[in-house]
């Protein structure tokens, strides 16, 4: 408190004083010395207590408290620890850590299980069929940043998904005890390292296959390499491995003579005394198809744009993509399901006639080198006012387009496309699924816009520069797949004549065991918009088993979802009803078996030792780490903090001061009152 504070209060304590000595002494009636003198103290009190809330000192409060350094146990919750047969030692560890009263003495000891996620819980089910270590240790970064908290982590460090753990010490800066769920011991063993298949084959042709195998072991050995499907065996190989022979490459092909999805199963004979025989075989599925769509990109300019295009359509390998110019295409349009026409001039004109005369599908692309005055006078369907500026425009997604189903792929992030400034007029009805902005205001006109006339499907998008959003994409995501996609959709709708469904549903026609079987579905009204008010369930039966089970789909974004997941590897049927509508459509799927968790058969000792060393920790086997609670109590780096806490604490909060001041103005008045004195 300041002196200045201190001499304010006196003054009021003497101001208080004589307010109340000249109320009650000096112009009061009463004769009675007590009575006086009582009143004078309880209004002295009341002047003071007001008066010091008027002043408002402040006070310190100091408050002094231990803060315990953190212990994280973290525990791999996947299915290897228990295929390694370590589970049961993993559940003994992690009880002794948690009843150890010295450490809980000295440390805040919190637990957490980890297997594609990070989750705060000691409950081990072992159950989990990805490891992702470096995301345990990026999300612990961010709970633990700022304090003490050294961490034992129990694992194999066997990771199956997301980027190298090894250097998480770097963001990570704590200390890691890692115990290892395995041993050194190297056992003769045959793996199928890795498949390399197509996914999609071509009726009557024959698909590649490339399989990766690597042996372990010192001697020589002779095995088979065999490929089934269903009971018949297709493909057979020998094969042989020595110690210093210990990988092949092998390269095959086989039929495709059956449409749909066929499924097989690659398999190396095992050998003698083999522990691991899982890791000898791995399931793969083609889909076979009849047609491949051929789409025809026809320019006059070269541009990135075209190699933009031409990668994202054949990114799916039912669909081929040839550039041509505007007089090779005259004579070849029946050959195409779909042509893209880039940037058109008069040049285009007898493409234009003969597309109009056969009603074919297009994707028309307008930019800056577009003629405006040849393509408003070659068509009815739209116009567009010529200026002679150019404007950059970005992309605002319309998550109402319900022609097909389409999902923002963050296309707010994606730099501007170049395009005509000058206002478009569409003179038929259309969806935008792009609109146009001009940086923070919105513009209602389209970016990329597609519209059904005349029982045929055309697409138009303003701007050009598009290779810069599947660049931009691609730093978005690590991945070319979600612009791919988008564009893949796009086409996929300009390609097909079918009339549309109000019931649309995406799938794939096979899901690997360990991955997420995720179906979309949308639903739309007689007006083709898109409706969320309905109820959308999906029926799964089982071919093998004839199990069948029903699922309810629940409602996210603009889009209806249901997650399978939990499915077991088989094939299986489906069924996806609008409960109100009465609508339905049906398909097929199948779940390959896979699981990468039961690939390994030792520990990754070497990773962990240098992740415990880098980050200042220490590693133990799990059958030796007698030394663990005695190490980390004798660790002068995890010792407690006395922390002082000092809050600025001002009078007017103080409550029982306003209560002071009520019982002396109450007791006043009842006195008063008491002796006729009111």
């Amino acid at each position: 408190m300041s002196t200045e504070t201190l001499i304010y209060i006196i003054l009021s304590g003497i101001l208080a004083l004589f307010i109340a000595l000249f109320q009650y002494r000096y112009k009061s009636k009463i004769t009675r010395f007590r009575l006086n003198a009582l009143f004078s103290f309880l209004r002295f009190i009341t002047i003071f207590s007001i008066l010091l809330l008027i002043i408002n000192p402040k006070f310190e409060q100091i408050s002094v408290y231990t803060e315990k350094p953190n212990l994280i146990v973290a525990v791999d919750n996947s299915s290897s620890i228990k295929h390694l047969k370590k589970d049961e030692a993993s559940v003994l560890l992690v009880d002794k850590l948690l009843s150890d009263t010295r450490l809980n003495d000295k440390f805040n000891v919190s637990t957490y299980t980890f297997g594609n996620i990070l989750k705060s819980s000691d409950s081990l089910t072992f159950n989990e069929t990805e490891t992702n270590i470096n995301n345990a240790f990026k999300q612990l970064a961010q709970v633990y940043k700022s304090s003490v908290s050294p961490t034992v982590m129990i694992t194999d460090g066997n990771q199956t998904y997301g980027n190298d753990y090894q250097f998480s010490y770097i963001n990570y800066k704590q200390p890691i005890y890692p115990i290892i769920l395995g041993d050194t011991i190297t056992y003769t063993d045959l793996k199928v390292q890795q498949l390399n298949v197509n996914k999609y084959a071509y009726l009557k042709n024959r698909f590649p296959v490339e399989a990766i195998l690597v042996y372990s072991g010192n001697n020589n050995i002779n095995t088979k390499l065999e490929v089934a499907n269903g009971n018949t065996t297709i493909y057979s190989q020998s094969v042989s491995f020595s110690k210093s022979d210990n990988s092949k490459i092998i390269n095959f092909t086989l039929p495709a003579n059956t449409i749909g999805t066929n499924s097989y199963k690659l398999s190396l004979n095992p050998i003698e005394n083999e522990k691991n025989t899982i890791n000898n075989s791995k399931n793969f599925a083609i889909e076979v198809i009849d047609q491949k769509t051929k789409i025809a990109f026809v320019t006059n300019i070269w541009h990135p744009d075209i190699g933009a295009f031409k990668k994202s359509i054949e990114s799916n390998e039912q669909r081929s993509v040839t550039v041509l110019n505007s007089d090779d295409i005259i004579g070849q349009i029946n050959d195409y399901q779909l042509i893209i026409i880039n940037q058109p001039n008069n040049s285009f004109k007898l493409l234009f006639e003969e597309l109009n005369k056969q009603n074919k599908n297009r994707f028309i692309i307008i930019g800056p080198k577009t003629d405006l005055n040849f393509i408003n006078n070659i068509n009815d369907n739209f116009s567009h006012d010529i200026v002679l500026q150019t404007e950059d425009y970005q992309a605002d997604f319309n998550s109402n387009f319900s022609p097909f189903q389409v999902t923002d792929i963050d296309f707010e992030s994606f730099p501007p496309l170049t395009s005509n400034y000058g206002a478009v007029n569409l003179k038929v009805p259309y969806q935008s699924i792009l609109t146009k902005r001009i940086g923070d205001v919105s513009i209602n006109e389209p970016l990329l816009a597609t519209f059904e006339t005349n029982n045929r499907r055309e697409a138009i998008l303003f701007g050009e520069n598009i290779w810069k959003w599947r660049a931009q994409s691609y730093l978005n995501t690590k991945t070319f797949n979600d612009f791919d996609n988008f564009i893949g959709k796009l086409v996929q709708y300009l390609a097909s004549n079918r009339q549309r469904s109000r019931l649309n549903v995406d799938h794939e026609s096979f899901y690997i065991g360990n991955n997420n079987i995720i179906i979309n579905a949308q639903f739309f009204d007689k007006n083709y918009v898109f409706d969320d008010r309905e109820v959308l369930n999906i029926r799964i039966k089982d071919k093998l088993s004839k199990n069948d089970i029903e699922f309810p789909f629940v409602l996210k974004n603009n889009n209806y979802q249901v997650d399978l997941s939990s499915l077991p590897p088989s094939e299986y049927s489906f069924t996806v009803k609008a409960s109100k509508a009465n609508l339905s459509k049906s398909g097929s799927f199948t779940v390959l078996e896979y699981d990468v968790e039961q690939q390994f058969l030792n520990a990754n000792v070497v990773k962990l030792e240098q992740l415990a060393t880098n980050s200042g920790g220490k590693s133990y086997f799990i059958d030796n780490t007698s030394g663990l609670i005695n190490d980390l109590m004798n660790d002068n780096r995890y010792i407690s903090i006395q922390k002082r806490n000092k809050n600025i604490i001002p009078l007017i909060d103080w409550k029982f001061l306003l209560a002071i001041i009520a019982f002396c103005l109450s007791a006043e008045w009842f006195l008063r009152k008491y002796n006729g004195l009111i």
